[in-house]
């Protein structure tokens, strides 16, 4: 499960929006060089996300919460976002040019009709599996309160 802390900024009903910084994910990743993440959490200045997620262990607002999502889920959801398009826009590019007997313009048109198909594609498959792919608040994280004598 990967991890990350947070802290809810609202409440909606039965449902927490938390707002976490992306850059503090990177300090602990093992691929530090060769991440485009790291590399746009730098540039952003580690900007804040916000995400709104559902509130099952009654967190309220200012509470430090850790959110988690399968790493199955994750690779999922990037297979469907990258993965479906481009595969659907290369094989419609391969049948564009077939079809328009090896002219550019048959490939152009089957790259572009490719495309919208995979995204409607993807539009349709997150709609059927979109909790899957939402993380999970997993606790509230209790802060010890140090005293000074």
């Amino acid at each position: 499960m990967i991890t990350e802390t947070g802290k809810v900024i609202a409440l909606n009903g039965d449902r927490a929006w938390v707002q976490t910084i992306s850059a503090s994910a990177c300090q602990q990743c093992s691929a530090q060089k060769g991440c485009g993440q790291k590399a746009l959490a730098q540039m952003s200045g580690g900007r804040a996300n916000q995400v709104l997620v559902a509130n099952t262990v009654n967190a309220k607002v200012g509470d430090e919460v850790t959110l988690g999502i399968e790493e199955s889920a994750l690779l999922g959801a990037s297979v469907l976002v990258y993965a479906v398009p481009m595969v659907t826009m290369l094989l419609a590019t391969i049948a564009g040019h077939n079809l328009s007997v090896g002219q550019d313009i048959g490939a152009i048109l089957g790259a572009a009709t490719g495309l919208g198909a995979g995204l409607l594609a993807t539009r349709f498959l997150q709609g059927r599996r979109g909790e899957a792919y939402e993380p999970k608040l997993l606790r509230v994280n209790h802060i010890a309160s140090v005293t000074c004598l």
